[in-house]
């Protein structure tokens, strides 16, 4: 009965109602014991006065406890101490226990207030802990950042009235409100303490501007980084430092896993979406290859079979061999770009001089140089290096090709090779209008041209190809404009550790010994 009474709110709120049941409780426990003044021996009175002054305490609180003790002194000294009806003390040991009666109930009375106070803080603390776990129950199941947003509103918002707002940075970087605040009108967030708040991971308070009273931003630390800011407008006496901790970490923990989750969600489909769209070039380029290889071969033997054939057929027939050609490597092309996207690269790789790669891809490009002179320099003086020469020959000429293709016609284009600590890189630049500069990192995706309208024939997967197997040999490749003009792809290749070639001489000098 007694927890159940120290654990209830108080209804009497209202100070002069908490006093005026002091003043109350001590008139009603004199008069209940006027009528029997004679037949009860004082002792028995002091203690039904102490009773009085715990219920006081009890029901009203520290404040009006010490009203009761000095009231129910006073009340027992003037009605049922003699002389009654005066407060003359006619004998000295009723002083001594005067002095005792009030400070016996004074102490009562603050120990029972403490003790209500503590219980019911203890039991505020219980149901604030009760809703934080009901809360991490509801965040766990939550599928999307407005439902958080709807659960913390609802919990602060039962537990202390308090609205609330979860402010999220948008795909730019700018703070963003998640919804528009539950229950209560959030007052208008102050940019700065909220700014503060995201780039630090300590909680900040500050006054709204209406001094409609203090508003808390509490960051959201994540694992990685900080999620957002929660911001409540929330007046407590008393500190809720750690269980507003506790519920920035709730929610903090639930966004990250609901960001997780997206991100997961989003590379699964990527890579679902990569493996489809490579099984689809595969098989495609399987089917295809093999009659345009009949198609090529059947307009070559028009070409140059007897009897020749007259002027205008040679030229058809000329025309349809050149397009199944060029069909044919693009073609090839896919399937170098479905095998090197299904799984990782095999390379075999060995120990050889760029200079040899480099002449086999001019050699193999032939006619599609034509009208655009090449000059190499720096490869003299380059290491042997380890790497799959097939492979990197793609490279060259797949960069070679598409020199040639954008650039004007007699323009030059340039190998550069430059010796590093570590990297040997090699530049291929050519003339031309170079590269749109917002597409620099754009033009080294599947199917992506550096130029979207362009009557330059191709399909945008060469130098997807060669990032590919750059990046399988552990280089790195990048794409810029020259400052004269003109455009520039740049790839390095480790140097490693080649093995020691002994010269000539002190080969046949052994061989002798």
């Amino acid at each position: 009965m007694l927890s159940s009474i120290l654990l209830s709110e108080d209804p009497l709120s209202p100070p002069w109602r908490r006093y005026g049941l002091a003043v109350l409780g001590c008139g009603a426990v004199a008069a209940a014991l006027w009528p029997f003044s004679d037949q009860r021996d004082l002792p028995n009175t002091v203690m039904c006065f102490l009773l009085a002054v715990v219920a006081v305490a009890v029901w009203a609180g520290r404040g009006p406890a010490v009203l009761a003790s000095v009231l129910s002194v006073a009340l027992f000294d003037f009605l049922f101490v003699p002389p009654r009806f005066s407060f003359e003390v006619s004998h000295a040991p009723h002083v001594f226990t005067f002095v005792v009666m009030l400070t016996v109930s004074l102490i009562v009375g603050q120990l029972t207030a403490g003790l209500r106070t503590q219980a019911r803080d203890a039991a505020r603390r219980e149901r604030v802990a009760l809703g934080l776990y009901g809360l991490a129950r509801e965040l766990a199941g939550a599928v999307a950042v407005g439902q958080v947003d709807e659960c913390v509103g609802r919990f602060l918002w039962a537990q202390w009235r308090a609205p609330c707002l979860l402010v999220l940075p948008a795909a730019d970087g700018v703070l963003v409100p998640v919804g528009g605040g539950f229950a209560g009108a959030m007052p208008a967030l102050d940019d700065d303490p909220l700014r503060q708040a995201y780039a630090g991971s300590e909680p900040l308070t500050a006054v709204s501007g209406a001094g409609s009273g203090p508003v808390h931003y509490l960051p959201l630390v994540g694992a990685t980084r900080n999620r957002g800011v929660l911001v409540l407008a929330l007046d407590e006496g008393e500190d809720l430092g750690p269980l507003l901790a506790a519920l920035a970490a709730l929610v903090s923990t639930a966004v990250e896993r609901l960001h997780f989750v997206e991100v997961a969600q989003a590379a699964q489909l990527e890579a679902v979406s990569e493996r489809l769209r490579s099984s689809i070039l595969s098989a495609l380029s399987h089917d295809v290859r093999t009659p345009l290889t009949a198609l090529y071969g059947l307009a070559d033997s028009l070409l140059l079979g007897p009897p020749p054939l007259p002027a205008g057929a040679q030229d058809i027939a000329r025309a349809l061999r050149d397009q199944a050609l060029r069909l044919s490597g693009m073609v090839g092309k896919l399937l170098d770009m479905a095998r090197l996207r299904t799984g990782p690269v095999s390379l075999r790789k060995e120990w050889q001089p760029v200079e040899e790669v480099v002449g086999a891809s001019l050699k193999l490009l032939g006619s599609a140089l034509e009208g655009h002179p090449v000059r190499v320099t720096g490869l003299a003086h380059l290491p042997l290096l380890e790497f799959d020469a097939v492979l990197i020959e793609r490279v060259f000429c797949n960069l070679f090709e598409n020199a040639a293709k954008y650039s004007p016609p007699g323009a030059p284009i340039i190998l550069a090779a430059t010796l590093g600590p570590a990297l040997v890189e090699l530049r291929v630049m050519s003339g031309g209008s170079g590269f749109p500069p917002d597409r620099l990192q754009e033009v080294f995706g599947l199917f992506e041209r550096g130029q979207a309208e362009t009557a330059v024939f191709g399909m945008g997967i060469g130098l997807a190809i060669c990032r590919a197997i750059v990046e399988a040999h552990g280089g790195s490749i990048r794409a810029f404009n020259l400052p004269e003009g003109g455009a520039c792809v740049a790839f390095s290749l480790p140097l490693g550790n080649p093995p020691l070639i002994e010269s000539e001489a002190l080969l046949l000098e052994g061989e002798g010994e």
